[in-house]
């Protein structure tokens, strides 16, 4: 059996200000194809398919497209909710669904697996939806469920009862951060790294595959649990990496191969770092006019309008940063220690410049100012 495993598409997200919608609408058109070319058999999308429990109307049309055009390659798709997505608007969903389109987000239904059959037999797919503590354990009182480590141990072992009860292959879906995560790889905007929010892996032992979703980068946890990570990349820190998603091979004994299908990036992300005149120099212009910008200039003093500028010649710079290179290779002091010594308001004013501008102090030109309007104050006191 082939499945391709998916999550975290986040339909309805905004990438600093600007709509992704078409961006993933596209992806996700390629990502169909990937499944009629490589005869899938099952996609799954391990939750967070929406960025918000409230999603705007055209979002769910962007889904129920998407999962229309998949379920049309004649490959069967298992949905779990994750923890952006509302369970009860998602779970709604489900039922106005073609056959063939499962929608799981039912956390008492975690044992009963979804079953599809080839020709070495059954495979039992386990939907685990997002499991906020406080929320579900009034589903199983007699348990302890104070973290999401607890949750999901708890879940897995309805799973590990579940396949008991119903032999075969099996495939786990669940939404968490799984201990043995690269923290580089572009963490979920929500993901708390303290122990109670970090599931153990062994917690995820005895399925043949854990299909997993919360991290927005692809991960192997270990060899059959892994993060396929979001199709699209939703902020500067995944600019670097890979977006697409797992084709996952099961044979007659369990997990065969796992191979990266990458997906097209519409549009890439670069940050630019230099003196602002550095930025705007021809060669970046020629190279990435067409990019998603972050702009990090490290002029020792802001620069006016400097936004207004950037798009002059990057139409798509989505943000700039500010940050002054630091004066040689002085230990930068703090403020405290910046106005340790200064007597006057002028020294004043240069210890809060040079503390601001890290280690840059005002220019010849600034104290002429800083001098003049401070000799305006005195002679304004002495009218008084």
């Amino acid at each position: 059996m082939r499945i391709l495993h998916t999550s975290d598409w986040h339909i309805g997200r905004t990438f600093h200000g600007n709509s992704t919608m078409d961006a993933l609408a596209e992806v996700l058109g390629a990502l169909t194809e990937q499944v009629r070319e490589h005869a899938v058999d099952v996609v799954v999308i391990a939750g967070d398919v929406f960025d918000s429990a409230t999603p705007a109307g055209a979002a769910y049309t962007l889904l129920s497209d998407a999962l229309v055009a998949l379920s049309e390659t004649g490959a069967r798709v298992i949905v779990t909710s994750g923890n952006h997505d509302s369970a009860a608007r998602l779970g709604f969903q489900a039922r106005l669904l073609r056959d063939g389109i499962h929608v799981l987000t039912d956390p008492r239904a975690i044992g009963t697996p979804i079953t599809v059959e080839d020709e070495h037999g059954l495979v039992r797919f386990f939907g685990i939806p997002y499991l906020e503590p406080a929320v579900v354990r009034q589903h199983w009182p007699d348990v302890e469920l104070r973290t999401q480590a607890q949750t999901v141990a708890h879940a897995m072992d309805l799973v590990r009862s579940g396949m008991r009860d119903h032999p075969g292959r099996s495939v786990a879906i669940s939404h968490c951060f799984s201990a043995g995560v690269d923290a580089t790889v572009g963490l979920e905007r929500e993901v708390r790294q303290g122990g109670l929010d970090v599931v153990p892996l062994a917690v995820f032992d005895g399925p043949d595959y854990v299909a997993l979703g919360h991290i927005h980068g692809r991960q192997q946890v270990s060899e059959r649990v892994r993060y396929s990570g979001a199709p699209l990349h939703y902020s500067f820190g995944e600019q670097s990496k890979p977006r697409g998603s797992w084709l996952v091979d099961l044979d007659a004994d369990g997990l065969a191969t796992v191979a990266w299908l990458g997906l097209p990036v519409p549009r890439p992300l670069v940050t630019l770092t230099g003196t602002l005149d550095e930025i705007l120099s021809t060669a970046n212009v020629e190279a990435h006019a067409e990019h998603w910008v972050s702009a990090v200039y490290t002029d020792a003093v802001a620069q006016t309008e400097p936004m207004r500028r950037l798009r002059e010649h990057f139409p798509y710079c989505a943000m700039v940063q500010h940050q002054p290179a630091e004066a040689g290779d002085q230990t930068p002091r703090t403020y405290v220690d910046r106005l340790r010594g200064a007597v006057s308001d002028v020294e004043r004013i240069d210890a809060f410049l040079e503390h601001v501008r890290a280690g840059h102090g005002p220019t010849d030109r600034e104290r002429e100012l800083i001098r003049e309007v401070l000799d305006d104050r005195v002679r304004a006191d002495a009218l008084i």
